[in-house]
């Protein structure tokens, strides 16, 4: 049989590392629907796995719990693939976050349609992970994480406050009715700016479709919210060179990222070509030396385990809308379905981080005490 070749033997034998078999019948076993899932496999590494998924080649009872025995046994090192080399490859000789390109991530991301993300985020647009610490739901999660944002930055009653990838504009409208500021958002999602407006018409807020680069103005404090892993390790420099040019001299600057644990300079393959491109998740080390001489490091919190709970909350939340999501097919939502569960297993298995780091000009004088 087909089923049997020597392609389906070396996946079969890479599989038992994980405890994850495919004629089993636990809940996180794979169930093989075509046998040229092996070679696909074999040839392609995660892209040929995430693809082979999408198109029905093999299902699985429990597909978060699947993929983090995979990644936790660490197989997406073993089976490369040649996509995998060809991103690496292209990501050492160019720049895959240029103005250019910047903005593919907001036009075939962000943009996709606010419906999909008002169903997915809950009762506030918030597309990054929550802070799960005394938090019983996902509203409460996301509430506890900008207000953990604005009390990491002292924000005060009349401070100017920048958002650097402002999304749909939920955090600045929060610090601006909770902590009284005044702010400025950029993004490169026309359907984020359109929203964001209209979420903060009538507040001391201004929206702008723009470039990172482009910003040189004072602002006493300045966030970043899930954004940073669209910028790419070759634009770190220029990166925090704006955001310290945007500060003032006593000014904090927070950046909440995803985080990898080896530094590299392009994301898996998959992810890449289906949901972020030009995507990168930056390692602790790639981000302090593009700080060094430039900021003072403050405090560096990691609770990427919260990000595991929020994205299942997110596959919840889109389970159930699902039938009044009409403009997305059968097929999307597999896609979606693998995406959401590869970024849980990724947390899960502490692959991936969620950093949020403080960071000041020249040093807060006395030190800095960060809440939690």
């Amino acid at each position: 049989m087909a089923g049997d070749s020597r392609y389906a033997r070396r996946v079969r034998a890479m599989l038992a590392l994980a405890d994850v078999r495919t004629d089993g019948a636990r809940a996180w076993d794979m169930r093989v629907h075509d046998p040229r899932l092996y070679r696909r496999v074999l040839a392609q590494g995660s892209l040929g796995l995430g693809d082979g998924y999408v198109d029905g080649w093999w299902d699985s009872a429990t597909l978060d719990h699947t993929l983090h025995r995979l990644l936790a046994a660490r197989l997406d090192e073993r089976v490369r693939g040649i996509g995998t080399v060809a991103d690496a490859l292209l990501a050492r000789v160019g720049n895959r976050q240029t103005r250019r390109r910047s903005r593919q991530v907001g036009e075939r991301h962000y943009d996709l349609g606010n419906d999909l993300y008002q169903a997915m985020l809950g009762c506030r647009l918030v597309y990054s992970c929550g802070y799960w610490r005394e938090a019983d739901g996902l509203d409460a999660a996301q509430v506890a994480k900008l207000d953990l944002v604005c009390r990491k930055l002292g924000l005060r009653p009349g401070m100017r406050v920048l958002d650097i990838g402002c999304g749909w504009g939920e955090a600045l409208k929060f610090a601006a009715e909770r902590y009284g500021v005044t702010g400025v958002g950029v993004t490169i999602s026309r359907e984020q700016a359109a929203y964001a407006r209209e979420l903060c018409a009538g507040l001391p807020v201004d929206i702008r479709l723009a470039d990172y680069r482009d910003l040189d103005e004072r602002f006493d404090r300045a966030f970043s919210i899930g954004m940073f892993e669209h910028v790419g390790v070759r634009n770190y420099a220029t990166y925090f060179d704006v955001a310290r040019r945007c500060l003032e001299a006593d000014g904090l600057f927070l950046l909440h990222t995803i985080g990898g644990e080896r530094s590299t300079a392009h994301t898996d393959p998959w992810i890449a070509r289906h949901i972020f491109p030009n995507s990168m998740l930056p390692s602790a080390a790639q981000v302090a030396r593009a700080l060094e001489g430039r900021f003072v490091v403050e405090d560096w919190h990691n609770f990427g385990a919260d990000y595991d709970r929020t994205l299942q909350a997110w596959r919840a939340n889109v389970d159930a809308a699902w039938p009044r999501l009409p403009g997305y097919d059968a097929r999307f939502r597999r896609m979606w379905h693998y995406y959401l569960a590869g970024s849980m297993a990724a947390f899960r298995s502490r692959r991936a981080q969620l950093w949020q780091l403080v960071l000041s000009p020249h040093g807060v004088p006395g030190g800095y005490v960060a809440p939690r």
